[in-house]
C-alpha cells in the first residue's frame, strides 16, 4: 500500500506533464510556439503537436478568409470634383502567421484598421484620376484591380494577403441625386415630347399616303367599273340588235311583255290611256301587227 501511492502520483504526474506537452492545430489555424516570449516555432500544419511544458507556450490564429464590410459608405471625389458615395468590401486572410504577431501582435482590430486605411486611400486615389461615367460603367475593374494590388503590397508587410477588393454600390449624395434625377427627368420629358411630335408628324404623313393611295384606288376602280359597264352594255347593245334584227315581231312582242309586267306589278298601279294607243295592242290582238292595223281601220 505504502509503494502503491507513490506510483499513482507518479502515474497521475506524468499524465498531466503529457498532457501540458501536447497541443492540436485545428486545419483553420496556426499556431506560435513561444519559449521567454520569443517565437521559436510556427505550425502551419494541422494535427497533433509538441512543446515543452512550463517553459514554452502557444497561441492560436485563424487562418480563413474573412471579409471587411465598412458599416456606412465612404465619400469619394472624382476628377471632375463630385461627390460620390462608395460602398466596398474587402476579402483578407493571414498568410504569415510570425509576421503577423510581430507587426500588429496578432490583434486583428489594429490589422483590419490598417487594411481599410490601406484600401480608403487606395480608392480615393483612384477615383480621383477617374471621371463619373468611368467609374459607373467601364472602368470600375481596373479601379478594383488596381487597389487590391496596391493593397496587397502593404498587407504583406504586416503578414496579411488581401484577396479582393469590390465594390458593392457606387452613388451619389442625396443632393446631388435628386438634382440630377430631376435633370434626367427633364431631360427624358423634352425627348419623349420630341418623340411625340415626330410620331404625329409621321402618323399624318402615313394618313396623308393612305387617304392619297385610297382616292387613286377609287378612281382606277371606277374607271374599270365604268369601262367594264361600258362593254357590257356594248355587249346587251349588240345581243339586242342581233335578236332584234332575227325576228323583229318576237322581239317587239317581248318587249311588250316586259312593259305590261313592270306596269302591272302593283294592283294599285292606275294608267290612264287612249285605248286606242298601240300599248295595248298585243293585248288585243296577240299578233300585234294586224291588231293595229285592224284598229287603225
Amino acid at each position: 500500500m505504502d509503494r502503491l501511492i507513490p506510483t499513482v502520483v507518479a502515474l497521475f504526474a506524468g499524465v498531466m506533464l503529457l498532457s501540458m506537452s501536447l497541443f492540436t492545430v485545428d486545419q483553420r489555424q496556426y499556431a506560435l510556439v513561444f519559449q521567454f516570449g520569443e517565437v521559436v516555432r510556427v505550425v502551419k500544419e494541422p494535427g497533433l503537436q509538441f512543446k515543452i511544458p512550463f517553459l514554452q507556450n502557444v497561441r492560436f490564429f485563424d487562418r480563413r478568409i474573412r471579409t471587411i464590410d465598412p458599416e456606412s459608405p465612404e465619400l469619394y471625389n472624382t476628377r471632375e470634383k463630385m461627390n460620390l458615395l462608395v460602398d466596398s468590401f474587402v476579402k483578407w486572410r493571414v498568410v504569415d502567421v510570425e509576421q503577423y504577431y510581430k507587426s500588429v501582435g496578432g490583434n486583428e482590430a489594429i490589422a483590419v484598421s490598417r487594411l481599410k486605411q490601406t484600401v480608403n486611400d487606395g480608392l480615393r486615389a483612384k477615383f480621383g484620376q477617374k471621371t463619373i461615367p468611368e467609374v459607373i460603367s467601364g472602368k470600375r475593374e481596373d479601379i478594383m484591380n488596381s487597389v487590391r494590388t496596391r493593397a496587397d503590397q502593404d498587407a504583406r508587410r504586416i503578414g496579411v494577403e488581401i484577396i479582393d477588393v469590390r465594390l458593392k454600390r457606387v452613388d451619389f449624395p442625396d443632393k446631388i441625386s435628386t438634382s440630377i434625377y430631376d435633370r434626367m427627368r427633364s431631360e427624358r420629358r423634352t425627348v419623349a415630347s420630341q418623340l411625340r411630335s415626330e410620331g404625329a408628324a409621321e402618323a399624318e404623313r402615313i394618313r396623308a399616303d393612305a387617304d392619297k393611295q385610297r382616292e387613286v384606288v377609287i378612281a382606277e376602280a371606277y374607271r374599270k367599273a365604268q369601262a367594264l359597264k361600258g362593254e357590257g352594255d356594248a355587249a346587251a347593245s349588240a345581243l339586242y340588235n342581233e335578236a332584234f334584227s332575227r325576228n323583229p315581231e318576237f322581239y317587239a312582242f317581248w318587249r311588250s311583255m316586259e312593259a305590261y309586267r313592270q306596269s302591272f306589278r302593283d294592283k294599285n298601279d292606275v294608267l290612264v290611256l287612249d285605248p286606242s294607243a298601240s300599248f295595248f295592242r298585243y293585248l288585243k290582238n296577240p299578233n300585234g301587227r294586224a291588231g293595229a292595223e285592224g284598229s287603225g281601220k
